[in-house]
């Protein structure tokens, strides 16, 4: 059978052709299967997007080192649904199809106990139809119970078919028959085991693809299994034949009039490099329609600071794996040191955050010197320190008040200093506790913050960004 690979073929051009990968559970190959579809609709010539349901970090690295383009996350609680729509609508134009990827299980949501913020939600908020990644390892019949279970437990489900994971070709004829002929539902094919593809976890998650030997080879050699294995073109109709995408009219107004006062030209410096990769690029874009030349740099490669900035930025990643030899770049650590003590404003979130203390416990338990401009020591712990979403309230952002802030965490690490400036409540719960450092000129601890859930957040950045360079 010819491939399909034209974008007007059975496609409902007035909508946005997507898709969802998710899973009954975390740990079944969700991201490779992902990957790899992606890989094999690449090779063919289609021009995709990748989205990742909630806020990791790592599997959109895997989804950029397949398409070579950034991959986005579509998160309900810290973007809203109006902000998860806007993203989705804005990135998914003119695409022959968006690939989503799952998070957890299908319906795993908020504090274990909630829909929210799930897959589903993402699913239910998009109208997106998903198909379900079922593990059949040990299992025959009782495959076909589980998916019965997921497509009756929510009315509204979305779920139009599965993809059998670790099956046999055999097996798969067998499975593939009861499931359809008893649930009526598709089956979309099915990936052999493919050992040589298994990817490894570190405590934040899988690998980072730079870390996997022969990645490339990797996900081709997958993109041709799948090829064969999987049934492509039934996903390329499902997708185009999804129904239009509603955005919320006061969302888009206020991300395309974003505070036309401050829309004047400011450069700030992204930290980007193998310390420092925990980056969602919603966040720059929004910087970028706030006026902002965004100027990324290597705390570990380059020796100080792009010239000319009114702002720095260092986000999350691994710092700890490479504590020596960012303690060893002593001109890069003065740099930043000098500039943050002069007043030129900062966002540091956790890995960030631990670097701009004096000293940073490293993954070989030896301690080394920082970038000094924060006080106190960061240290690593036996057990996870924080773990998920979180609302901060009573603090203000460079000086200003911008109401609550979602955001999440999930680190092993804690600090001698974290700051007092917000208190950080678990949704659905009743734990709190103070946390961050917020200045006229600094905004520093352990959330991590997506500006679409509050691009106030970005302008009063934006704005100290600007009141830096009229001073200067």
């Amino acid at each position: 059978m010819q491939p399909i690979n034209d974008k007007d073929n059975n496609r409902n051009n007035n909508a946005i052709p997507r898709v969802l990968l998710t899973a009954t559970s975390s740990g079944i190959g969700k991201t490779m299967i992902t990957c790899g579809i992606l890989k094999a609709l690449k090779n063919r010539g289609l021009n995709c997007a990748a989205f990742k349901c909630g806020p990791d970090y790592i599997d959109p690295m895997f989804h950029r080192k397949v398409l070579g383009i950034d991959s986005y996350n579509l998160d309900t609680f810290m973007c809203k649904r109006t902000g998860v729509r806007h993203s989705l609508l804005s990135h998914g134009r003119n695409r022959d199809i968006c690939v989503l990827e799952g998070v957890m299980g299908y319906y795993d949501g908020i504090a274990g106990i909630s829909k929210e913020a799930s897959a589903w939600d993402v699913a239910d908020a998009t109208d997106t139809p998903a198909i379900l990644i079922l593990d059949c390892k040990g299992v025959s019949v009782s495959a076909v119970a589980v998916v019965k279970g997921f497509l009756e437990y929510e009315t509204e489900h979305h779920i139009k078919g599965v993809i059998l994971n670790c099956i046999s070709p055999m097996m798969y004829a067998r499975m593939k028959q009861m499931i359809e002929e008893q649930l009526k539902v598709r089956v979309y094919g099915y990936v052999p085991v493919v050992s040589e593809c298994v990817l490894e976890s570190r405590y934040l998650g899988l690998q980072i693809p730079e870390e996997v030997e022969k990645i490339d080879e990797k996900l081709e050699h997958l993109s041709r299994v799948m090829e064969d294995t999987v049934d492509l073109d039934g996903i390329l109709e499902l997708a185009w034949n999804v129904s239009g995408l509603q955005e919320d009219t006061q969302v888009k107004e206020h991300l395309l009039n974003l505070s036309d006062t401050l829309k004047k030209g400011i450069r700030i410096a992204v930290a980007h490099d193998e310390a420092f990769c925990f980056i969602y690029p919603d966040n720059l874009e929004i910087l970028k329609k706030l006026g902002a030349e965004i100027v990324t740099f290597s705390p570990i490669h380059d020796r100080s600071l792009p010239e000319n900035i009114q702002g720095i930025v260092l986000y999350g990643g691994y710092p700890e794996l490479y504590a020596k030899e960012l303690s060893e770049n002593d001109s890069m650590r003065e740099s930043i040191c000098h500039a943050v003590t002069l007043g030129v404003p900062c966002i540091a979130e956790c890995g960030g955050f631990m670097y701009l203390q004096e000293r940073m416990e490293g993954s070989d338990g030896k301690i080394y010197d920082m970038a000094g401009a924060l006080f106190g020591k960061s240290y690593k712990t036996e057990k996870l320190r924080r773990f998920g979403y979180i609302i901060l309230s009573k603090g203000t952002v460079f000086g200003h008040n911008v109401g609550n802030i979602t955001a999440h965490e999930f680190h092993y690490y804690e600090s001698e200093e974290c700051g007092h400036a917000f208190t950080a409540k678990k949704p659905m719960s009743t734990r709190g506790w103070e946390c961050m450092i917020s200045t006229d000129t600094i905004l520093a601890g352990y959330p991590h913050i997506h500006y679409m859930g509050n691009p106030q957040v970005a302008e009063a950045f934006a704005g100290a960004c600007r009141r830096y360079k009229e001073k200067d």
